[in-house]
């Protein structure tokens, strides 16, 4: 899992690594995105960490931001 890699790589609190996996689950989510090798999960990852440096920490919030950053067209249901 893209973010479990980043978080090891790094030095985080507990407080940030609860909202950057729950913001990573909620993006997968809402992406359809089932293949955990997919090269996009690495960069959403990497565009999670930066917006959890920012001071946010409500994984929702994460989670779109990130998706947004990254120009990803969110699927319809």
């Amino acid at each position: 899992m893209a973010i479990r890699r980043l978080i090891a790589a790094g030095s985080y609190e507990p407080e940030k690594i609860r909202a950057m996996t729950d913001a990573y689950d909620i993006a997968l989510i809402v992406l359809r995105l089932n293949d955990q090798d997919d090269p996009i999960t690495e960069l959403l990852a990497k565009s999670i960490a930066g917006i959890v440096a920012t001071g946010e920490r409500k994984p929702g919030e994460i989670a779109s931001k990130a998706i947004d950053a990254l120009g990803i067209k969110r699927t319809q249901s």
